[in-house]
């Protein structure tokens, strides 16, 4: 797999990422080992995770797999902190002094003395930019996070970040945001990815087959083992389902056939190789489903049927 730079930093991750997010709760220990697996043979590094993915679970079940599957110099973790969750109670803390102690438990559980990418989860209005920022700087410097990172901030969000950590030397500079993006949702071209690409950073989309709908798997109605069978997915799967988003799905489908490959292939070649995009993190089911996923980095999109799909998915 090719590698590619996150944003202006020295750190090479791959140019696709695995998602965890179902780990070590609808994704089993097994099912997690195949699939970490099937990523590192086929050149996969970035693997993303956060502390708020199961309530620490995911972190448990990929730290148990990293030294066994993978060796740890072999692999770019990426966590994330900022989102609580306990049950169906959602809670957001993006303070220095939750962060931090944060930090320290996803260390913990992923058994290494540091990640390679540290993610401020969400934006939230709770804590000062300066203070969430703050903990950016002691991570680095401490030695916990070699790189710092945001997630899900909206474009001026990212511009005042990024500036506020390029304002004064030795500050930890950004290195990545991770949105949402994808053929069926585009908002980050409007001010998210002009803001990255001006200060630097690398984008990691996350989301990038908006929830399976870019398979096609739903056109004839929701498997029972799919994640809109999900109560905990549903409804996000769903937000996909109106006519516009159909009419997107079938200029992928009809793409695919014509170039002899899946839609899968198709939606995430797309993202992946928009201008700005470091790596589409992608989140699977199965190992097969990952595979599958995988199979993209042998193809690139014809201009013409990369515009096409700008034309009828609204860009």
């Amino acid at each position: 797999m090719q590698h590619r730079s996150l944003g202006r930093t020295g750190l090479q991750v791959s140019r696709l990422g695995l998602g965890t997010m179902t780990w070590g709760r609808a994704t089993d220990q097994h099912e997690a080992r195949d699939q970490l697996i099937a990523f590192a043979e086929a050149g996969g590094t970035l693997v993303d995770t956060a502390a708020g993915y199961g309530d620490g679970a995911s972190e448990e079940v990929l730290g148990s797999l990293v030294g066994d599957v993978v060796a740890r110099d072999e692999v770019v973790l990426a966590t994330k902190a900022g989102i609580v969750r306990r049950g169906d109670t959602r809670r957001l803390d993006t303070s220095r002094g939750h962060l931090l102690p944060t930090l320290d438990a996803s260390l913990r559980r992923l058994g290494t003395d540091h990640v390679d990418l540290w993610q401020v989860h969400v934006w939230s209005d709770g804590a000062p930019l300066e203070e969430t920022l703050s903990a950016l700087d002691v991570a680095v410097s401490s030695g916990r996070a070699s790189y710092v990172g945001i997630s899900n901030y909206c474009g001026w969000q990212t511009a005042q970040a990024a500036t506020w950590q390029r304002a004064v030397p030795g500050r930890a500079v950004l290195a990545s945001t991770q949105v949402q993006y994808s053929l069926l949702h585009r908002d980050p071209e409007d001010e998210v990815l002009p803001a990255a690409q001006a200060l630097g950073l690398g984008v990691l989309p996350w989301s990038p087959l908006a929830g399976g709908v870019l398979t096609g798997k739903y056109r004839t109605g929701t498997p029972a083992d799919s994640r809109a069978a999900d109560p905990a997915f549903a409804g996000r799967v769903e937000s996909y389902l109106d006519d516009d988003s159909r009419g997107v799905v079938e200029a992928v489908i009809r793409a695919a056939d014509g170039l002899g490959c899946t839609p899968t292939e198709v939606a995430l070649a797309w993202v992946r190789d928009r201008p700005g995009v470091t790596a589409p993190i992608v989140g699977a089911r199965t190992a097969g489903q990952l595979r599958a996923a995988l199979a993209v980095e042998e193809m690139t999109l014809p201009p013409e049927i990369a515009s096409a799909l700008d034309d009828v998915s609204g860009g």
